[in-house]
């Protein structure tokens, strides 16, 4: 059941997106400070509405997942890190949610993703940045031809809503392999994505059911790569 401070989500609005837009083209304290209720009205409320919706059914993917609907919990900062960052604007003009089990090192563990920008949405499942000897043990996987792994490759084939990304190695690493593995051999980092334009779902609270639905296809990929970490 949603946590009862954040019920009714009912999708975005067109006021989000403006929000996004003026932010990204007014990336200053001053014009934040001067928007700040719309921010809090149309982008973090119901970005904590849409979380609390969905973590009955998340915590039924994963029981050790965080779903607090909360800054640092399960939604991101607006405000940018650019301590070592060679761009010093202080605002990201996008915004997501991670369904993740609580670690230091999250980055490098499986995780489900939203995330929403002025032009787009997306939302998937993989590593934020996965490190080579994680990458390394799921091509050995492959080479073995785990179980998972098939049965990941056979839900993946069958289905037209996600596809793969992540950076991938120039220099082909095994030749052998035929293209349907080779998608997934050469990754550096590897998640599965939905890529969409701004739609009327993203508006509506058939966002939410969109979001179980396809959650839950990817719930098998997501305990799959949990075999390469653990």
């Amino acid at each position: 059941m949603a946590d009862k401070m954040y019920e009714g989500f009912n999708g975005f609005s067109r006021k989000t997106l403006s929000f996004l837009k003026g932010l990204g083209e007014n990336n200053s304290k001053v014009w934040f400070e001067a928007h700040r209720q719309d921010y809090v009205a149309y982008l973090l409320e119901p970005f904590q509405r849409l979380v609390a919706e969905m973590s009955s059914f998340m915590l039924t993917i994963d029981p050790l997942f965080e779903t607090r609907p909360a800054i640092d919990r399960t939604i991101s900062r607006i405000y940018r890190d650019t301590r070592f960052s060679r761009d010093k604007s202080p605002f990201r003009p996008r915004m997501w949610l991670t369904f993740k089990r609580p670690s230091r090192d999250w980055k490098i563990a499986p995780a489900y993703f939203f995330e929403i920008s002025p032009d787009r949405y997306r939302y998937g499942a993989g590593f934020y940045s996965a490190p080579k000897p994680t990458m390394d043990r799921l091509r050995q996987l492959i080479d073995d031809q785990d179980r998972q792994f098939l049965d990941v490759l056979s839900q993946y084939r069958q289905q037209d809503v996600f596809h793969i990304e992540g950076q991938q190695y120039k220099r082909i690493i095994d030749s052998d392999k035929p293209p349907e593995i080779q998608e997934w051999y050469q990754r550096k980092n590897l998640f599965i994505v939905c890529n969409r334009k701004i739609d009327d779902i993203l508006l509506s609270r058939e966002l939410v059911d969109d979001l179980i639905s396809g959650f839950g296809l990817l719930a098998p990929l997501y305990h799959f790569l949990w075999t390469a970490v653990e």
